[in-house]
C-alpha cells in the first residue's frame, strides 16, 4: 500500500510538472504570479495527503480540480509580443533622437570651427601688418626697402644712372676664386652656388658669401636653397655688424618666403638683429610671438631653447 501511495504521489508530481508544462497551461496576464503560486501550493498539499495518509494534513483541503483553461483562443496572439513591438518601436525613436542630437551638435561645432577659423584669420592678418609695419622703421633714420610694399617717398628708378651702381635686382657677377675654398660642381648651379657661398661664410669671407648667396636668391627664386641663401646672406650681415640690413634680409626671407626651410630661422635671428640694434623689447617679443605661433610645431628643440633664452633675456611675457 505504501507503495502504491508513493506511485500515485510520483504521478501526482509529473501530472503537476506536465501542465506546467503545456502551452495552454501558461496564463495570460490576469492569472498574475500569485495566481501560479497558490495553485503550486495546492497541488503540493495534495501530494503531502498522498505521501502521508492520516497524519497531520487531514484537514487540508480536498483534492485539486482541473486547472482553469479559460486562456485566450488558439491563434490569438500573446500579449508579449505586442510588448516586444512597444519596446523595439520605443527603441527605434530613441535612436533617431540621439541621431538627430548628434547632428545639431555636429552643425553647431562646425559653425564655431568657423567662426574660430575667420578669427584666427582676422589676428594673423593683424599680426603680420603689425610685423610689417614695425621692420619699416629698422635701421632708425636709414631708410629699409623690400620690406612690405614698395616705399612711395623713394621710387626706384626704371634704369640707372651711369655713375651709379647697378640695382640691387641685377644678378651680382660670381666672385673670384679664394684659395682653399673649391667650388663644387655638381650639375646643380643653385646648389652649387649656396654651397660655395655657404663655404666662404664658414672661411668668415663675409663680402663674397654675400655676393654668392645673393646670387642664388635672385637666379633661382624657386629652388629650395633660395631661403637658405637668403637667411645665411642674413646671418653674414649680422656677422658684418650690420644688424639693421640683416634685419631686413631675414624679414625678406620670412615673407616673401614664409614656407621655405629657413624662414623660421630668419624669424628667429631678426629678434636677434633687433636687440643689437636696441629696439625697444617690446618688438622683439612680438617677433618670438610670431614664431611659436606661426612656426611652433616646426621648431627643433634646440631652436626652442633658444627662443625661451632669448624671450627671458628680452623678459618676454
Amino acid at each position: 500500500m505504501r507503495f502504491l501511495n508513493k506511485s500515485a504521489a510520483m504521478a501526482v508530481v509529473l501530472a503537476g510538472m506536465a501542465s506546467l508544462a503545456m502551452p495552454g497551461a501558461a496564463q495570460t496576464s490576469r492569472d498574475g504570479i500569485e495566481g501560479r503560486v497558490d495553485r503550486l501550493e495546492r497541488e503540493m498539499r495534495a501530494v503531502q495527503r498522498k505521501v502521508f495518509p492520516g497524519g497531520a494534513g487531514q484537514t487540508v483541503e480536498p483534492q485539486i480540480t482541473a486547472p482553469d483553461r479559460s486562456g485566450p483562443a488558439p491563434g490569438i496572439p500573446a500579449s508579449g509580443v505586442v510588448s516586444d513591438l512597444t519596446a523595439r518601436v520605443s527603441a527605434l525613436e530613441s535612436q533617431q533622437s540621439a541621431l538627430t542630437g548628434q547632428i545639431e551638435q555636429n552643425q553647431y561645432r562646425l559653425r564655431q570651427l568657423e567662426e574660430a577659423f575667420t578669427a584666427y584669420k582676422r589676428s594673423t592678418d593683424a599680426r603680420l601688418k603689425a610685423l610689417e609695419d614695425g621692420a619699416s622703421t629698422v635701421g632708425g633714420n636709414a631708410p629699409v626697402t623690400g620690406i612690405g610694399t614698395a616705399p612711395t617717398t623713394t621710387p626706384r628708378p626704371t634704369t640707372p644712372r651711369p655713375t651709379t651702381p647697378p640695382p640691387t635686382t641685377t644678378a651680382p657677377v660670381p666672385t673670384a676664386p679664394v684659395a682653399g675654398i673649391e667650388r663644387p660642381s655638381t650639375g646643380d648651379a643653385a646648389e652649387d652656388t649656396y654651397t660655395y657661398g655657404f663655404r666662404l661664410w664658414q672661411a668668415k669671407q663675409y663680402d663674397k658669401a654675400i655676393v654668392e648667396l645673393r646670387s642664388v636668391v635672385q637666379k633661382y627664386p624657386k629652388h629650395r636653397r633660395a631661403s637658405y641663401a637668403q637667411n645665411l646672406l642674413g646671418r653674414a650681415l649680422l656677422d658684418q655688424n650690420k644688424p639693421a640690413l640683416a634685419a631686413t634680409a631675414f624679414f625678406e626671407n620670412y615673407q616673401k618666403m614664409p614656407n621655405g626651410e629657413r624662414a623660421p630661422d630668419s624669424l628667429y635671428y631678426l629678434a636677434q638683429a633687433l636687440v643689437k640694434m636696441k629696439k625697444p623689447a617690446s618688438e622683439v617679443c612680438k617677433v618670438y610671438d610670431e614664431l611659436t605661433q606661426v612656426y611652433g610645431d616646426r621648431l627643433s628643440e634646440a631652436m626652442k631653447m633658444d627662443v625661451a633664452t632669448g624671450r627671458s633675456a628680452s623678459k618676454c611675457r
